[in-house]
């Protein structure tokens, strides 16, 4: 087959880690790299290569003429320019969140469908086998299940910049939240019926009508319920930012990352992905009360670092175009995700309960 001509919007962090994807994987070939700042040339720099570079994506669509995009820009951009990308006949790979409304994210599915093109969004926990294990394990505990997890980030320096500027389009427990709110929803057949929220303004460095602390719960129709916590900035504490575990009336699973979960990595990208090893707790018990079993230990040999699990993300995106797969699943799957991030952040600005 002929190579994937691909389009790379962004260049930051994410952006970065998908050219670098891109730049190795048998089957694509770069045309264009696009940011406003300089980043699209220290990329090129890193890569090795002299890539065209575009300053204004529509230029850039209109001259590489790519097969597929890549879109790691800010959240408010995505709707725009993913529909922009089906109209020039493009697939998509648009990194989480698909856009900044449901509505807008219902849009660029209708797109996608439209043109007939492939929509692929940057759910990467979903190609990590690790986490893919952590969801199955948790759906042999029983129902209701209880969901706990959080990722409060101390960031600063760069960091601190990209969360300032996401902020000006949403809130961390959307941003991050959809990421664990799918990993729930797939631990889960219960339908999720009612969310509450409650955030923080810890600076006045963000805008005025967001926050940079806040956390989130959901109930499900089965009795399940789940929280999530989510912090940024140079105020948040390291103490407990690194908690993923659910637990269910056959005992618990818990993600227990020593070195991700370490102090200096809550804003590292590259540890956020890192699960290490699984702990599975068992509830047997005898006529004393006392456990049966003990708690069982599960390491994967398989531990993908952040650039190999971005590689998996794009081999499966090269797949789904190669072989036309029924993507339809994934994107319903995305749209859901984020109502019910959307639906917290509802909660946190109005003080009230949300039906979902």
């Amino acid at each position: 087959m002929k190579n994937i001509k691909v389009l790379v919007v962004g260049c930051g962090n994410m952006g970065a880690s998908h050219a670098t994807a891109y730049h190795h994987l048998e089957g694509f070939e770069i045309v264009g790299l696009v940011s406003r700042g300089d980043s699209k040339h220290k990329l090129n720099e890193k890569l090795g290569a002299s890539y065209p570079t575009f300053e204004v994506y529509e230029d850039a669509l209109a001259k590489s003429k790519p097969d597929a995009v890549c879109i790691s820009t800010y959240p408010d951009t995505h709707e725009d320019y993913a529909i922009k990308a089906f109209q020039s006949g493009a697939h998509v790979f648009v990194e989480k969140p698909l856009a900044d409304t449901v509505e807008g994210a219902q849009r660029v599915i209708d797109a996608a469908n439209n043109a007939g093109k492939k929509l692929v969004i940057g759910y990467i926990l979903r190609h990590h086998p690790s986490w893919i294990k952590f969801i199955e394990m948790g759906r042999t505990l029983g129902s209701p299940l209880v969901f706990r997890m959080n990722l409060n980030q101390q960031s600063r320096g760069y960091m601190w910049d990209v969360h300032r500027n996401l902020m000006k389009s949403l809130s961390p427990i959307v941003d991050c939240g959809v990421h664990y709110i799918d990993v729930m929803c797939q631990m889960t057949d219960a339908k999720p019926t009612q969310v509450s929220a409650i955030g923080a303004r810890l600076t006045e460095d963000i805008p005025a009508d967001n926050y940079n602390y806040g956390q989130l719960q959901i109930r499900f129709d089965d009795g399940s319920v789940g929280w999530y916590e989510a912090g940024w900035g140079p105020m948040i504490s390291e103490t407990a930012f690194f908690v993923k575990d659910v637990i269910g009336p056959k005992g618990s699973v818990s993600i227990v990352a020593q070195d991700a979960g370490s102090s200096g990595k809550s804003d590292s990208v590259e540890a956020h992905t890192q699960t290490e090893s699984l702990r599975v707790h068992y509830a047997d018990i005898d006529e004393k009360n006392e456990f049966v079993k003990e708690d069982e230990w599960i390491n994967l040999d398989d531990e993908p670092n952040h650039q190999e699990l971005c590689d998996r993300e794009q081999a499966f995106f090269l797949k789904a175009i190669q072989e036309d797969m029924d993507l339809s699943k994934s994107m319903q799957d995305a749209l859901n995700s984020l109502k019910i991030a959307l639906a917290c952040d509802e909660s946190v600005k109005n003080g009230t309960f949300v039906s979902v």
